[in-house]
C-alpha cells in the first residue's frame, strides 16, 4: 500500500492525503527518541512534537508488569524514562499483516488509524496508535502497546507446532484418549495453573494458557460443563449480537443466531473443553487455598465429585467466578414474616409454577426484567419493584453502538479485538457519551413512556451509558426486549420501594395503608462484589493485599483484573465474553513470563 486513501470528508477538502512515507517517517523519529531514551537522554515527549498534548498511553505488560494508562505527556514521559532503558523496545513499524490504515472516527475526532509492530527484549509487541492531523503534521493521540509474544515460547497455533509424524503410531501403546484422560486425572503431576470457574472467562484463559503449552486444570462445582448458562432461568439469551461474543480459536458457526440462547451457549462450552483439549472437573468445590511462599505454590483444598478431599499444589490460581460471586439479599422490614415463596433471581426456574399467582419482583436490572416477562408470559400477575434508578436501552439499535468496533463487518476478528481494546478510558468515556445521546434520541418514545409510568431512568456516570456501568457495577441496566412495553402498557405494574412500609405475611403493605397480597418475591437483587470471595477462600490477609476486585482503579484500568495482583500468583479474569476472549491472551502471557522467569 502506497498512499492511506481512505480520508475522511473533512481531509479529503482542502489538504493533500497522508502518505505511508508520513506514517513511516513519525516511527522512524519516535524509534530515534526511544534510542535516546535508552541512553538516558532528558530529552522528552513534548519537545518531540510527536504527540498532542493531551495524548494517552494505555500499556497492556508490554513496558510494565500491569495494565495501566497515563494521561499527558509528562505522565507518559516518567513512564518511558522509568521502562524504557530495561525493556529495549525498538522498531515500531506499520504491520502490513494487519487491517489497512484508515480515517475514522473516534470520539468525536477524524483520526488515522494505525496498527504496528515493536520488538522488545525477549518477545515482540502490537501497538495501535490514532493520529491527528494538526497543522499538516501528524500527531498521536492516543498509543495503545502490547505484549504479543514471547521468543523462548512458540505458539500451539502457530503451523510447525501442530505437525505429527503420521508413522510414528505405537501400536502396543496409549493412544491418544489413554494420553488425555491420564493429563486430566492428575495423578501423577500437578496442574501449573489451576482455573476456578468454569464458564466461558475460566475456558477463555485456559484455551489461551494451553496455546502456550502451560499444564493447567479448570474446576467446577457444576454437575455439567455449561450448567453455570444451563441452569439459568428458561428464556434467556445473550442480549449483544453474535460476533461480540466468540471463543479464542474457535468462533460460532456462521449460521448461528445474533442472539445465542443459554442452552446453545452452554452446549458450546461443553463443546469448547472437548474440541480445545481443555482439563475439567465437573462437581470439584474449591475450599480455599494458602500460599506456600517457601516453594511459590499454592496449598489448594478441593472436594472432588467423590465426596473426597484432595490437595493440589499449583503455581498460580486464576479465578473466574464472575464478577457476581454470593447472592446479595437485602434487610427488608417484615420479610421474615412473608408466607409466600422467597427466591433470588439466581433461583428462578420455574414461571409456570405461580401462572395466575401475584408476584413481586425487586430490582429493575436485566434479570428483574426478563424474569418478570418470563412469568408474565406464563400467566402470572406481577409487580416490578423498582429500588434505583435503571438505564434502559433498546436491544437494536442502540445498545449494540457500544460494540461497533466488533459488529465492523471486514477486519479480522484478531483486529477487531486490538482496535476495540486500544481505547484509552478518559477518550472512551468521551466517545461513550456521543453514543449514548445518540441513543437517547433513538430511544425516545421508550424513554418517555417509561417516565410517564414514574420509572425512574439513569443514563450511566456522566451519562456514558451502559458499558462503564458494567464496568463500574457490574449491572443496573437492561436492554429492552419487549418487557418496558409491558411496563408502559400496565400488563406489568409498577411500584416504588419508597412506598413500601413493611412486608406482611400475605405481601406488602404500603406506606399509604393499602395492602397488596403476593404468593412469590424474586430478589433480583445483584450480588456480592468478588472481594468478598476472596476474603472467604483466601482470608484476610490476602484479602486486604489484593484489594479492590473489578471497577475502575487509580490508573484508569479495572481493578485487579487480567494482570499481577499484590498476591503473587493470585489472577483474576471476568466479565463479558469480549473482555474475557481479549485480555485473555495478555493474562496467560503473564503467567508464561513468570514460568520462564523460574526456569
Amino acid at each position: 500500500m502506497n498512499n492511506v486513501n481512505v480520508l475522511s470528508e473533512a481531509h479529503a477538502k482542502g489538504s493533500d492525503p497522508v502518505t505511508t512515507d508520513d506514517v513511516n517517517q513519525w516511527f522512524h523519529e519516535f524509534n530515534q527518541w526511544l534510542i535516546t531514551k535508552a541512553s538516558g537522554s532528558s530529552y522528552t515527549l513534548s519537545q518531540t512534537g510527536l504527540f498532542l498534548q493531551d495524548a494517552h498511553w494505555r500499556d497492556i505488560v508490554a513496558f510494565g508488569r500491569v495494565i495501566d494508562t497515563c494521561s499527558g505527556l509528562e505522565e507518559m514521559n516518567q513512564k518511558w524514562s522509568e521502562t524504557q532503558p530495561h525493556k529495549k523496545a525498538a522498531n515500531f513499524h506499520i504491520d502490513t499483516k494487519r487491517e489497512p490504515i484508515r480515517w475514522v472516527k473516534r470520539a468525536g475526532r477524524d483520526v488515522l488509524e494505525v496498527i504496528a509492530a515493536f520488538e522488545l527484549d525477549g518477545g515482540s509487541g502490537e501497538a495501535v496508535l490514532r493520529f491527528i492531523l494538526e497543522n499538516d503534521q501528524l500527531r498521536a493521540w492516543t498509543i495503545m502497546t502490547a505484549l504479543a509474544k514471547l521468543d523462548d515460547i512458540t505458539p500451539n497455533t502457530e503451523p510447525d507446532q501442530q505437525r505429527n509424524d503420521p508413522y510414528a503410531r505405537d501400536f502396543t501403546g496409549p493412544n491418544w484418549l489413554d494420553e488425555r484422560k491420564k493429563s486430566a486425572a492428575y495423578e501423577q503431576h500437578e496442574p501449573t495453573v489451576l482455573i476456578v470457574g468454569g464458564g466461558h472467562a475460566g475456558l477463555t484463559a485456559a484455551a489461551q494458557l494451553g496455546n502456550l503449552g502451560i499444564d493447567c486444570l479448570v474446576i467446577d462445582r457444576m454437575e455439567r460443563i455449561g450448567d453455570n448458562w444451563r441452569k439459568r432461568y428458561h428464556t434467556l439469551s445473550l442480549h449483544n449480537q453474535k460476533d461480540s461474543n466468540h471463543l479464542p480459536f474457535l468462533p460460532f458457526p456462521k449460521t448461528w443466531p445474533l442472539y445465542i440462547p443459554k442452552d446453545k451457549i452452554a452446549n458450546w462450552l461443553e463443546f469448547y473443553v472437548e474440541a480445545m483439549e481443555i482439563n475439567f472437573w465437573t462437581q470439584t468445590d474449591f475450599l480455599g487455598a494458602k500460599r506456600l511462599d517457601h516453594d511459590q505454590k499454592w496449598e489448594v483444598q478441593l472436594r472432588t465429585k467423590d465426596g473426597n478431599i484432595r490437595h493440589m499444589y499449583p503455581r498460580h490460581i486464576i479465578m473466574a467466578t464472575s464478577v457476581s460471586n454470593k447472592p446479595k439479599i437485602p434487610s427488608l422490614p417484615g420479610l421474615d414474616s412473608f408466607e409466600g415463596d422467597v427466591l433470588h433471581s439466581s433461583q428462578f426456574h420455574d414461571a409456570e409454577r405461580y401462572r395466575d399467582k401475584s408476584v413481586l419482583v425487586m430490582g429493575t436490572g436485566t434479570s428483574s426484567h426478563d424474569i418478570s416477562q418470563e412469568l408474565h408470559g406464563h400467566g402470572a400477575h406481577v409487580t416490578m419493584i423498582q429500588r434505583s434508578p435503571t438505564l434502559i436501552t433498546n436491544v437494536e439499535p442502540s445498545a449494540q453502538l457500544y460494540d461497533s468496533l466488533l459488529l465492523t463487518p471486514g477486519p479480522s476478528l484478531e483486529d477487531r479485538d486490538i482496535l476495540a481494546i486500544a481505547t484509552p478510558l478518559e477518550p472512551m468515556i468521551e466517545m461513550h457519551k456521543l453514543i449514548t445521546a445518540e441513543s437517547k434520541k433513538l430511544d425516545k418514545e421508550l424513554l418517555e413512556g417509561l417516565e410517564k409510568v414514574g420509572f425512574r431512568l439513569y443514563f450511566g456516570p456522566d451519562d456514558t451509558g451502559w458499558p462503564l456501568l458494567y464496568r463500574n457495577r457490574g449491572g443496573g441496566y437492561y436492554f429492552n426486549i419487549g418487557c418496558s412495553e409491558l411496563l408502559i402498557n400496565g400488563e406489568i405494574k409498577l411500584m416504588a420501594s419508597q412506598d413500601i412500609e413493611a412486608f406482611t405475611p400475605k405481601g406488602l403493605k404500603m406506606t399509604n395503608g393499602d395492602e397488596k397480597t403476593a404468593e412469590l418475591l424474586v430478589l433480583a437483587t445483584g450480588y456480592e462484589g468478588p472481594e468478598s470471595m476472596v476474603l472467604d477462600l483466601f482470608g484476610p490477609d490476602v484479602a486486604k493485599k489484593v484489594g479492590k476486585i473489578w471497577g475502575f482503579g487509580n490508573r484508569q484500568e479495572l481493578s485487579n483484573m487480567w494482570t499481577r495482583t499484590a498476591q503473587e500468583g493470585l489472577w483474576f479474569t471476568a466479565g463479558a465474553f469480549s473482555q474475557c476472549r481479549q485480555f485473555s491472551k495478555y493474562l496467560a502471557l503473564q503467567i508464561a513470563q513468570d514460568e520462564l522467569a523460574r526456569s
